[in-house]
């Protein structure tokens, strides 16, 4: 269930969103500290959009009405007034908080066109822009591919020929090598998509995927909620994550209740 990935990258990543030391020993460093993980909007609102989708019910009014239980769960400026205010109107964002939701998509929908038509629609609400937009279908597809049996080089293939090496300063063409002593934090899904998914790609199990993430100094949380999906999917589970006792602990009943139907 990729959801869960996702949901538990959110939560991992969260640790070193804002608070990453300049010397963190990603290689050893455990990988949860007590006190330090927490869910964050990116959760909030992939198990929203889950929700919506399998009760049939109004992506925008679920969206809304989940987000406002959360108020202060880390949205970015102009989220937290489409999600608070009374105007629901998309507002041209290239943000990586398309991304980050669409984890869900990626695993429900069996049909390749049916997915990307949906993952499309979990964008447009508010991230309307073209790399908004892009950056939840590539995540969602990433998804899909791994579910369905696709390589990781096909899976690599893919994300390259959306965003190629010389238009993207990230793109997934770069080792990590390469992107770790330029890399700037970057909350654009350009800025995030593809080099969320060379953490993938350089990795070798779910928990060398998250301290793949935790190198970068990057938007950690939001990385781990666009690749999580991909990583869990891909290697059919967690390995020696214990993935569910860290969702119980850290998600309150009503998210819970959420990723568990």
């Amino acid at each position: 269930m990729a959801i869960k990935g996702a949901v538990l990258g959110d939560i991992l990543g969260s640790q070193y969103e804002f608070h990453r030391p300049k010397n963190l020993d990603w290689k050893n460093i455990p990988l949860l500290t007590n006190g330090k993980a927490k869910f964050t909007d990116d959760s909030v609102m992939m198990l929203a959009i889950k929700k919506a989708i399998i009760e049939d019910a109004d992506l925008v009014d679920t969206m809304v009405s989940v987000g406002r239980q959360y108020p202060y769960c880390g949205y970015g400026g102009k989220f937290f007034l489409w999600i608070n205010g009374n105007r629901h109107k998309p507002y041209n964002s290239w943000g990586n908080g398309s991304a980050m939701r669409v984890a869900f998509v990626g695993d429900y929908y069996e049909d390749y066109d049916e997915m990307q038509r949906m993952a499309e629609a979990t964008a447009v609400v508010s991230h309307n822009h073209p790399e908004g937009i892009k950056g939840a279908v590539v995540t969602a597809t990433c998804i899909w591919m791994a579910k369905h049996g696709k390589t990781k080089q096909e899976i690599y293939d893919y994300v390259l020929e959306e965003y190629p090496v010389n238009e993207y300063e990230y793109s997934i063409g770069y080792s990590l090598g390469e992107i770790r002593p330029r890399y700037k934090w970057n909350e654009s899904c350009q800025g995030s998509v593809p080099a969320a998914m060379r953490c993938f790609y350089e990795s070798t199990d779910y928990e060398s995927f998250m301290r793949n993430i935790y190198s970068l100094e990057c938007d950690s949380d939001t990385f781990g909620a666009i690749a999580g999906g991909v990583a869990e999917e891909y290697y059919h589970g967690f390995g020696d994550v214990d993935a569910d006792g860290i969702l119980r602990k850290q998600l309150d009943d009503f998210l819970w209740d959420i990723l568990k139907s």
